[in-house]
């Protein structure tokens, strides 16, 4: 059985920083390509940043230069270290696998003063 797991998610102040940590299991974690999406109350799910098996990553424009993706196959990990936190960020976050298509049940994180 394919699960992933996040964790990390909180409450922190506009300019903190998070650590995401997404754990799979069930699947030969290092042949897959990894993300993280995030929905905020209101809005669509969007894309966040993405991981290659190769360990290259993308970021959206919204995240660029603030955020890193990283993965562990060792572990069957894949982080998102979050800096420079604003209140915009405000979501959940939630891990997917690409291809099949794959999601965790989401970690909330709040950004506010």
């Amino acid at each position: 059985q394919v699960r992933l797991v996040e964790s990390g998610g909180g409450l922190v102040q506009p300019g903190g920083s998070l650590r995401l940590t997404c754990a799979a299991s069930g699947i030969v974690f290092r042949i897959y390509s990894m993300g993280w999406y995030r929905q905020a109350p209101g809005k669509e799910r969007e894309w966040v940043a993405s991981i290659t098996t190769g360990g290259s990553p993308n970021y959206a424009e919204s995240v660029k230069g603030r955020f890193t993706i990283s993965r562990d196959n060792d572990k069957n990990t894949v982080y998102l270290e979050m800096n420079s936190l604003k209140s915009e960020d405000t979501a959940v976050y939630y891990c997917r696998r690409f291809s099949p298509v794959t999601w965790g049940q989401g970690t909330q994180v709040t950004v506010s003063s």
